[in-house]
């Protein structure tokens, strides 16, 4: 039989029918992708799945055996229908085949077998309409007295309605057979040192094995090939980083200046973090830092500082937002940091898309001829027709909200200049190892003096749906002491939602939350415009589908005072700062993520007013929705919060892109369970790359990574 390697494709390893219904079902196109694909669990011929836990609407493999069959002509309508129902011993289930008599003949009580399809009901009993399936034969019935065949695991893997797990099984069966020697990606004394199997013995024992203690080896040797297999390809991006030469850049007058002026004393953090960033931009090789910090801890002032070095000698920085808002809200606060004598030399500008034509050329010609050291925007910065006159720095706000290819596009705009990334969502180890790798990590965890703090409550409306209206009438009382107040909705227009009205609504867990968006930012208004306590309060509604000069005018009317209560979406998440605001509601609160409600609350209690945030669920308690909205409540903690937030989700969901991006190198390995064994591969790939950087000496592993994590991973790996 021919060998193959990983790399072969699976046409002529499979066939090409076979090979396209398994690119069309998982996108597979190489031997290596299917052996990658590893059965989610094991079954036993000598056992039966307990039919009575089968989800409902779920697509399930079982094994089985056949009890009663039925044929009948059905009544209203022609042809027959064959029910047949198979048992677990505890439970039963029916199998309905319309028009197949002809199965009668191979579904006889007493057989067994593997039966795949989705979970549906009828007249209240569970049933799978025309399932797969596949019998154990004959001979192989007689041989299961024997102990060995008995236990054989049998391997049940992630299907689809056209691929079925027994087919996939075939299919590696067959592969497994003609597959030739496979590259070894880790190193023998990293092996050695773990007691770990090698690389074709793991991928023969994951999908063929002889006993299930055969299982848990092969798997822990292949969550070590994917944890050392990522860590080289995030330093190697770490390497070639360094090997590009940057400007240096020297603190001199224009920091003394700022420095001096500024009304109070940085804090411990703000200190070392902004040491580490003047030590990295007086450095041979570029910057490339994560700064990650709560909201309010002063990440903007550590950047500003960064800026003001860079343009000591007429360098130039840009700084991208996620939103026009924000961006907005950002050349305000640096133009009031820097002051009546800074500002006016280093011209902080504003560039976004929807600037009217003539203010947008002014913007770009001042960043064209380095007039403006700062410019400050959203994509727009990203076009081709903004160039600067020489971009030393490049500050990436919120990180979550970009991916590293707008990063890389914004940074190529200048000759290799340093790169600082910042975020408010706090990033457990773990994931701060797997997905930022490639970046410094420095943390600001003090928070300035003078913070009031935040009280949060949940508002459970399902248990006390009274207290609705108490909501509003504490909001009136906040603003009745002269105070201003959020209230966030999950949509703009709950009425006629569209898929343009949810932009600015999260996608989140479903479970225990309302069937639907009920307050959206129009009923909210609606209703506090007849509120009788709101007859004198101010209301104004903010959302992301207003113009760029209306939005702007709003959050300016609301930082002055002239608005008591903003009703927005999200587009308040990140950097809107109005001290006097004490107050958020939050509604549907189960309808966000733990982070963005982190974030979100952090917009009240800003300055010397005590913050109120009321998080209003109607999710039953005990479901995972109202589990998230419980865990913010309980703690202001953003870095316990992000744990929390690991634990109530799973990495896929806090991860994101980044795990849908690496879905070709991450499939056993499990950022927090796994924490150790990627702390251990991280210390074994910088060695590996310190002794032999290019990787000459290590054939498997460079294959792995050219096969696993491409440039499309790599890219998707530094995202969050």
């Amino acid at each position: 039989m021919a060998s193959f390697t990983l790399d072969s494709s699976l046409g002529g390893a499979v066939g090409g029918k076979t090979a396209a219904a398994l690119e069309r079902a998982f996108g597979m196109t190489t031997v290596g992708d299917l052996l990658v694909h590893y059965p989610r669990r094991y079954a036993r011929r000598g056992e039966l799945t307990q039919i009575s836990s089968l989800p409902v609407g779920e697509p399930v493999t079982i094994v089985a055996e056949v009890r009663r069959v039925n044929e009948r002509r059905m009544k209203n309508r022609n042809g027959s229908l064959l029910e047949v129902v198979i048992s677990d011993g505890n439970g039963e289930l029916s199998l309905t085949f319309f028009n197949q008599a002809w199965r009668v003949k191979d579904l006889r009580p007493g057989r067994r077998g593997i039966f795949a399809g989705k979970v549906g009901e009828y007249r209240g009993a569970k049933q799978l309409a025309h399932p797969d399936y596949e019998l154990f034969d004959d001979e192989e019935q007689a041989r299961l007295t024997a102990e060995a065949n008995i236990n054989l695991p049998i391997p049940i893997y992630p299907a689809t309605s056209t691929v079925a797990s027994w087919q996939l099984q075939k299919i590696v069966d067959l592969v497994l057979d003609g597959l030739g020697d496979v590259p070894e990606p880790l190193t023998d004394e990293l092996r050695a040192r773990h007691g770990l199997l090698d690389a074709r013995t793991a991928i023969e024992r994951i999908h063929r094995p002889k006993a299930l203690e055969e299982i848990e080896p092969a798997r822990e040797t292949l969550r070590m090939q994917e944890a050392f297999v990522l860590q080289v390809a995030l330093l190697q991006q770490r390497q070639f980083v360094r090997a590009l030469s940057a400007t240096r850049r020297v603190p001199g007058a224009l920091l003394e200046r700022f420095d001096e002026a500024l009304p109070f004393p940085r804090t411990p953090d703000q200190v070392s973090v902004g040491d580490d960033v003047a030590r990295d931009l007086q450095g041979d090789w570029p910057m490339n830092r994560l700064v990650q910090g709560e909201v309010g801890s002063g990440k903007t002032l550590v950047a500003l500082r960064a800026m003001l070095q860079v343009a000591e000698d007429g360098g130039q920085s840009a700084l991208i937002a996620p939103t026009e808002v924000l961006a907005a809200q950002h050349v305000r606060s640096i133009a009031r940091m820097l002051g009546p004598q800074l500002a006016p030399e280093l011209m902080p500008t504003l560039l976004t898309g929807q600037l009217p034509a003539a203010e947008r050329r002014k913007a770009a010609l001042r960043a064209a001829s380095g007039q403006a050291r700062i410019v400050v925007g959203t994509h727009a910065l990203l076009s081709e027709s903004t160039t600067f006159a020489d971009l030393g720095l490049v500050v990436v706000d919120e990180q979550h909200r970009f991916g590293v290819e707008q990063r890389e596009s914004l940074r190529a705009k200048g000759s290799s200049p340093h790169a600082l990334v910042l975020t408010a969502t706090p990033i457990p180890r773990t994931v701060a190892m797997t997905v930022f790798g490639d970046l410094d990590v420095s943390t600001i965890r003090t928070m300035p003096a003078g913070r009031a703090g935040i009280e949060t409550f949940v508002a459970p409306l399902a248990e006390r749906p009274g207290w609705f209206g108490r909501v509003w009438e504490r909001i009136a009382e906040e603003v009745g002491q002269g105070r201003q107040a959020f209230v966030v909705c999950a949509a703009i227009d709950a009425e006629a939602l569209t898929k343009d009205d949810t932009a600015d609504e999260p996608p989140g867990d479903t479970e225990g939350e309302t069937s639907r968006t009920r307050w959206g930012v129009v009923q909210v208004a609606d209703l506090l415009s007849r509120h009788p306590s709101f007859s004198e309060i101010r209301v104004e509604k903010l959302h992301g589908k207003m113009p760029s000069d209306e939005k702007d005018a709003v959050m300016q009317a609301f930082a002055r005072g002239d608005i008591d209560v903003l009703v927005a979406t999200t587009v308040v998440e990140v950097g809107v700062d109005v001290p006097n605001a004490s107050t958020m509601a939050i509604l549907e609160a189960d309808r966000f993520g733990v982070s963005q409600l982190h974030q979100l609350r952090g917009r009240v209690g800003r300055g010397g007013v005590p913050g109120l945030c009321l998080l209003v669920t109607e999710a039953p308690a005990g479901t995972p929705a109202r589990e998230r909205v419980e865990a913010v409540a309980s703690t202001l903690d953003g870095f316990a919060l992000a744990e929390v937030d690991l634990e109530l989700r799973g990495e896929g969901d806090v991860l994101g892109d980044a795990q849908s991006g690496a879905r070709s190198s991450l499939r056993l390995l499990r950022v927090v369970k796994d924490a150790d064994i990627i702390s251990e591969a991280r210390v074994a790939a910088e060695q590996v790359l310190a002794d032999d950087p290019a990787l000459q000496r290590h054939p498997g592993l460079a294959a792995a990574l050219e096969r696993n994590v491409g440039m499309a991973e790599r890219a998707a790996l530094a995202k969050n």
